[in-house]
């Protein structure tokens, strides 16, 4: 090593006494969760006051890079946002880019873990070992833009910042927080946990780098990977024209989430050469080769095709333009698209069934009106009017009826992030219900089930043969099995996993890679299998805290009536549904892969192993 640091520095800031201590992990607990998400699981379990209020200072905030985030490691510029969901009520756990993870490293802290509550707005203030806690009084009320703009004017440009908008101050429960207007931590409400502690930002500048402990093997890898990943087809598009490129293939199958599923075809006004035209220039995050980002000419970022679909098809939003600047909206006031969508697609489909009406609503609601759509989404952020009921998120369910979860597009009390009509795909159906911290893909994403592979390929791509036929039940949980357990390495790494195996190729960084990279910037070694035991116990403690929380179980497994009861109407699709008997087969399938009952818990000792090594470390 060029010089001497510990491999995971933690402060621990106590918001409510104003106080900075500083933790270090044990090696044996970093072999045993990495990094990155898992040891924010880790933390979480062993700070989180089981049956606490989100929205309370009992509340645990952590942010925690990866092993290989700010390296020298691909697309290394991820960490993870933790805490407990005020949304779901569940585990509330977002992955961002952009550079503040890298900068927290060179600061020369690893992990914050975020106790109590400040009296007043405060940002935390990071620089090389130093934390300090500082007045935000004067960036209180500001939108994400500005508040950047305003720290990089008053302590200067190399400063990085994550901040929430007014949606987290207010403590909209599915507010978000973001990396300048486009990277967010965007999922489960983060950005009300932090508006619930006066926290508006965390501010980082480092000076100290990074020490390697192979640095030149480091530096020979990392242009061996970088020309390796250049050679793909799909990270040449993605760079081309960003995640847009979607839109195509689901609209063609027919299955685009479009008037809050209720339709699944939409207009090719949103496809990605459309979109392309209101693109000023692509860019990326720390130490990416794929540069999926849009700098649009609106004067935002963005949008993705989560947005394209849930602020465009999924409201009924056709105009390009419109659609772009409801998405710039959205980011400013630090919001999550996929929530936000989906919220107001309900919105309206609940004016059309009579649950609200002009009166209750102030308004007419109806699909494609941008106006409404518009000020509805100032509304939510701001809480005003029809907008503070809609702020409450899936919690509204216990006000309409518990009839209207049918056709609310969410799981375990989190909307679906996929734009993704998932009833021609089950494989994606059964990596939605059972994600640990909702109705999300990012946990399991089986991308490549879409395109019909020959089994050759997928033998490649899983390690055994599977149906390649997307609309089949048979050997789909060994799709979501090893799905699910790559991608929480891959949040431990620190890594984007558009770079990564299964993701988008199976071309992509895979064990063996995270294993060489992992020796050569820490020179701790992991075996392949080692990786995975570690996937399987991250997921294991989400499962846990899941459990101690909510009770999650079998029960919470499971979709949304419409996807069960409604055939899709649409394109080669057409007729798709979710048969129950062939979902309770890939339910029960998953369970004996992951080792649990067939309930969906947890063997007993991996509940004892849990225990352990949570009490392996003092508070």
């Amino acid at each position: 090593m060029e010089e001497t640091r510990p491999l995971c520095v933690n402060a621990v800031v106590n918001l409510t006494d104003r106080t900075v201590d500083f933790i270090e992990t044990p090696e044996e607990i970093i072999r045993h969760f990495v990094g990155g998400r898992g040891l924010n699981m880790y933390y979480l379990y062993k700070y989180l006051k089981p049956q606490a209020d989100p929205l309370s200072p009992d509340n645990v905030l952590i942010l925690g890079t990866g092993i290989l985030t700010g390296t020298l490691a691909p697309n290394t510029g991820r960490h993870s946002v933790t805490c407990k969901s005020p949304e779901s009520g569940i585990i509330g756990d977002s992955n961002i880019g952009g550079f503040l993870g890298p900068e927290m490293r060179f600061a020369g802290i690893d992990r914050l873990i975020i106790l109590g509550k400040a009296d007043r707005p405060v940002y935390l203030y990071l620089e090389d070992g130093k934390i300090e806690i500082r007045d935000a009084s004067d960036y209180w009320g500001l939108l994400c833009s500005e508040t950047e703009a305003k720290f990089h004017y008053e302590l200067g440009s190399d400063v990085e910042v994550q901040s929430i908008g007014p949606a987290g101050e207010n403590l909209v429960r599915f507010a978000c927080t973001r990396y300048g207007v486009k990277n967010a931590a965007g999922r489960c409400g983060t950005g009300a946990v932090w508006g619930s502690k006066n926290l508006k930002a965390v501010v980082a500048r480092g000076n100290q780098g990074l020490p390697v402990a192979d640095p030149q093997g480091m530096i020979d890898k990392y242009i061996e990977l970088r020309d390796y990943l250049k050679e793909s087809k799909v990270i040449n598009v993605l760079g081309r024209v960003g995640t847009p490129l979607l839109y195509d293939v689901s609209n063609y199958l027919g299955a685009i989430r479009t008037h809050n599923s209720q339709q699944t075809v939409f207009f090719d006004t949103l496809n990605a050469e459309e979109v392309h035209k209101h693109v000023e220039k692509m860019i990326g995050c720390y130490g990416c080769v794929v540069h999926c980002r849009h700098r649009n000419t609106l004067g935002g970022e963005g949008p993705e095709y989560t947005t394209e679909v849930l602020l465009g098809a999924n409201i009924g939003v056709a105009d390009t333009g419109k659609m772009i600047d409801l998405n710039n909206i959205v980011n400013d006031l630090g919001l999550d698209v996929s929530s936000t969508g989906t919220y107001l697609a309900w919105a309206i489909e609940l004016f059309e069934k009579g649950y609200l009406n002009e009166e209750t609503a102030g308004r007419t609601l109806r699909f494609g009106d941008y106006d409404m759509a518009k000020k509805l989404i100032y509304d939510i952020a701001y809480r005003k009017g029809l907008g503070d009921t809609l702020a409450e998120g899936s919690r509204l369910v216990q006000i309409f009826g518990p009839e209207t979860a049918d056709f609310l597009i969410a799981i375990k009390g989190l909307p679906q992030s996929d734009p993704h009509d998932v009833r021609y795909l089950k494989g994606f159906a059964l990596g939605i219900a059972t994600s640990s911290r909702g109705a999300d893909h990012l946990r399991s994403r089986p991308t490549l089930e879409i395109l019909d592979l020959p089994v050759p390929f997928t033998t490649q791509l899983y390690g055994e043969a599977v149906d390649p036929n997307p609309t089949s039940y048979d050997s789909k949980s060994t799709v979501v099995h090893f799905s699910e357990t790559i991608y929480a390495v891959v949040d431990c790494m620190g890594i984007c996993k558009f770079v990564c195996h299964g993701f988008n190729s199976p071309r992509n960084l895979n064990y063996d890679h995270f294993s060489e990279l992992t020796k050569l910037a820490t020179g701790l070694e992991f075996s392949k299998e080692d990786l995975r035991q570690v996937g399987r116990r991250v997921i294991d403690q989400e499962r846990l805290i899941n459990y101690q929380e909510k009770g999650i179980t079998r029960k919470d497994d499971t979709l949304p009536a419409r996807y069960f009861d409604e055939p899709m109407p649409s394109a080669r699709a057409k007729g798709s549904h979710i048969d129950r008997e062939g979902f309770n087969k890939m339910l029960d399938e998953y369970y004996t892969l992951a080792g649990w009952d067939r309930d969906g818990m947890l063997p007993r000792e991996r509940i004892e192993e849990l225990n352990r090594l949570r009490d392996l470390t003092g508070n």
